[in-house]
């Protein structure tokens, strides 16, 4: 047919997706992006009949300014260091794996997931691996990213075939990143930290018991790390929201603790964020380090996540690669 669409040619696709961020640390565009984020059934599993009152009543006239305040102490000259970061791995990737089109996309906020997949769709890709950089399983985080994917395919008259990256939590590749990563990090220390504190995002205790095995990976992440590094570590669960019971113990409440124990010098590291956000770089490197320093503590450092580092962006790479078997082949 002389009037047919053009098609572009058939290309791999690959998604690299994170939690999200607002556009602007102000407080209009933190109340969009909490109003989507905590709308969210899989964040925040309470009937929406019950929860909406309070989100809106309460939750969004109240904390917005408390967010836009704290996302003004990290926001950097290239915006939000999570999308900076987002980019540049996606930037990375591209360049180790050239003949794959690369995009990156936030569960909330923009980047949004379903215009990178329709992005995606009209450049070519006929196969996309979904890839939500979460190395633990949580409802949480990685089924509400692979569950936003699905529904911009199920919108799509032509759909791409899909994969989606499993969690990595115990994969040698993400082991050996973290161990040597922090190993660089903890020798450039000026000093010797008496403990090295893992802090995971924190979970209610019903995920546990609703069967989500968030809390399972973080432990056997820290096993695996403590015997990489060979040294004991300890773990912690940060960034608690609600009146709920969750995973325990909390790493305020661990930093605040350590002085009186008689720890006075702690570097704490993130494992479960691919990269530097604000749960990172104001909640524990701001509020953290205040907490501990002013329980008596003496020294203290936070240590970088993965990030585009040389060992991170290795380790995505293999990962992507081997997830891309059978699609991706040698020429």
């Amino acid at each position: 047919m002389t009037d047919h669409p053009d098609i572009p040619a058939a290309k791999i696709g690959v998604l690299l997706i994170n939690l999200g961020t607002p556009d602007a640390p102000e407080v209009r565009a933190v109340r969009r992006y909490l109003a989507e984020f905590l709308s969210d059934p899989r964040v925040i599993e309470i009937h929406p009949l019950a929860w909406k009152p309070i989100l809106h009543g309460i939750v969004l006239r109240r904390r917005p300014k408390w967010s836009a305040e704290a996302y003004n102490q990290i926001w950097t000259n290239e915006g939000s260091p999570l999308r900076a970061i987002a980019h540049r791995q996606a930037v990375a990737l591209r360049q180790r794996l050239p003949r794959v089109s690369v995009h990156y996309a936030m569960r909330y906020g923009n980047p949004g997931i379903a215009a990178a997949v329709d992005n995606m769709a009209r450049e070519g890709c006929t196969r996309i691996l979904a890839a939500p950089l979460y190395p633990q399983y949580c409802a949480a985080t990685t089924a509400t990213a692979n569950d936003a994917v699905f529904a911009a395919l199920a919108a799509m008259r032509w759909q791409p075939a899909l994969r989606t990256l499993p969690p990595y939590y115990d994969d040698p590749l993400y082991i050996e990143a973290l161990a040597t990563n922090l190993r660089l990090q903890l020798a450039n220390l000026d000093f010797q930290p008496e403990r090295l504190l893992l802090s995971f995002h924190g979970m209610p205790v019903r995920t546990l018991k609703l069967g989500d095995p968030y809390h399972c990976h973080c432990q056997k992440t820290a096993r695996l790390l403590a015997e990489a590094l060979g040294r004991e570590v300890d773990v912690a669960f940060q960034s608690k929201f609600g009146r709920a019971k969750w995973l325990e113990p909390a790493t305020e409440a661990t930093l605040g603790a350590y002085p009186k124990d008689g720890v006075k010098r702690v570097a704490i590291a993130a494992p479960g964020f691919s990269a530097d956000c604000i749960e990172t770089l104001e909640e524990l490197g701001i509020r953290g380090r205040k907490t501990f320093l002013n329980s008596s503590g003496e020294q203290f450092a936070l240590l970088d996540c993965l990030n585009d580092s040389a060992e991170g962006m290795d380790m995505i790479t293999k990962l992507i690669s081997r997830e891309l078997a059978g699609w991706l082949y040698e020429e």
